[in-house]
Order: C-alpha cells, then sequence, then structure tokens
C-alpha cells in the first residue's frame, strides 16, 4: 500500500513524539506548512487540536508519531493501517 502525505495543520511547529502520547520525548519539531508521510496510526492519548479531538495518534517514520488533531487526513477515522 502507497504512503500517502497529509498536511500538518497551518501555523503550527508539531512536536514529534516517540511514543503516541505527550508524556513520550519529544524527538524533533516540524516546521510551519510541511506534509507528513502516514505509515500507520495508533490509538493512544486524547488531544485536541485544530482538527478536533481524537486519540489518534499518526505514525511518520519509526518511533515518530504525532497526534491526528494537527494533521488533515480528511477523516475523524484511521486512514492508515494500525501500527505494530
Amino acid at each position: 500500500m502507497a504512503v500517502k502525505y497529509y498536511e500538518v495543520a497551518p501555523g503550527y511547529r508539531l512536536n514529534v513524539r516517540s511514543g503516541p502520547g505527550t508524556q513520550y520525548p519529544v524527538v524533533k519539531v516540524l516546521a510551519e506548512g510541511v506534509t507528513v508521510p502516514v505509515h500507520c496510526q495508533k490509538p493512544g492519548e486524547w488531544v485536541t487540536g485544530p482538527y478536533g479531538t481524537t486519540r489518534i495518534w499518526d505514525g511518520i517514520a519509526a518511533g515518530q508519531y504525532v497526534s491526528d488533531a494537527y494533521v488533515r487526513t480528511g477523516s475523524d477515522d484511521y486512514v492508515a493501517p494500525r501500527c505494530v
């Protein structure tokens, strides 16, 4: 399955974390206006952002997660396979 890229909400520098929650360490910060590859998704901590409140976290690389509340996937549901 091809990996799709999605836009991060405009005006946000997004923290990338090592796991699906704000208690995980920040591994990097994304610049404003970037797109991210969503390889997989998994449930985690509830987060409220510009695209609503969700507990879906997007896996953008190995050991790198961002809250789906800040990624414009066009859906409130899963759009990629579950992360293992």
